[in-house]
């Protein structure tokens, strides 16, 4: 396929040259997609886009105290009297006349516990409902012209949207014990909401616009821009004020990154097949 078509795979080839570092490259690509993304946010029709996540995290969150919080501190309190190191602890504390270190430990662990997933379940709707919403929003203003040549675009997002949202809250869970060694209480966090951010935004961001050749290229191309984008949304939630619009800013973050990187892609490819033609090259 390279051979037939070589003037097409030497320009591909070159990409990078074409591009220049300045421009959907690195961390200019970066900090041009959060400039945009900071104004973007300022606009009515976004602000106004805030509340939908926002609620349904309240919701969820709320439902889940309602529900779960007596069976999960419960359950806590018991696996708590098998901790031989937490009791030994607790004994001393009581001793010295201090407070007793079970009485906050449970309550803290269940809100670590309960309210990542209501959080998760903000960034799915997010995904889901919020950014197609961002996607008209932007691509209007900023991306005229750039052509939809996704397919099954809503099925594919909201498999998506799903499995990495079941696979952050288990690994959530399942990774909690180590919280007790620092500074995993710190980094495990990072780590799984950097996660969640990179792999469920990327997608949705680009899926409706991009065809599968197009947006192969771009996630091989852009992977550590994409993981530098989420790891920065993960730092900013580790401030709970920002929980209000970060669902929505870091959908209009990836969306103006990814659409950027794929109307700069068409830019330098004379053909839709270029996109293909390139993941074959990295492939090979």
């Amino acid at each position: 396929m390279i051979a037939a078509c070589p003037n097409l795979y030497m320009r591909m080839a070159n990409y990078d040259v074409v591009m220049g570092p300045g421009q959907a490259n690195g961390l200019a690509a970066v900090g041009l997609a959060f400039k945009r993304a900071l104004v973007s946010q300022l606009h009515p029709k976004m602000l106004l886009a805030l509340l939908l996540p926002f609620f349904i995290a309240l919701l969820g969150a709320i439902i889940l105290l309602w529900f779960f919080w007596d069976p999960l501190t419960g359950w806590l309190e018991t696996q708590a009297l098998d901790w031989q190191i937490l009791n030994s602890i607790d004994q001393w504390m009581l001793a010295v006349g201090l407070f007793s270190l079970k009485l906050y430990l449970v309550p803290l662990l269940a809100v670590a516990i309960l309210l990542p997933l209501s959080g998760i379940l903000g960034l799915v709707i997010a995904a889901v409902f919020v950014m197609p919403i961002v996607l008209r929003h932007i691509e209007k203003r900023e991306y005229p012209g750039l052509v939809r040549k996704g397919q099954y675009s809503t099925t594919y997002g909201a498999w998506n949207a799903v499995w990495v949202g079941i696979l952050f809250s288990l690994g959530w869970l399942i990774t909690m014990p180590l919280w007790l060694i620092p500074p995993l209480p710190v980094l495990l966090p990072i780590f799984w909401w950097s996660f969640a951010f990179t792999r469920m935004l990327r997608v949705d961001a680009v899926i409706e616009h991009a065809n599968p050749g197009e947006r192969k290229w771009i996630w091989r191309r852009y992977n550590r821009q994409y993981w530098l984008i989420g790891l920065c949304m993960a730092l900013i939630n580790l401030f709970p004020p920002a929980w209000l619009v970060l669902p929505v800013f870091s959908a209009l973050v990836f969306a103006h990154f990814s659409l950027e990187a794929l109307r700069r892609l068409r830019q330098h490819s004379p053909s839709p097949a270029a996109a293909t033609i390139v993941s074959e090259r990295e492939d090979l």
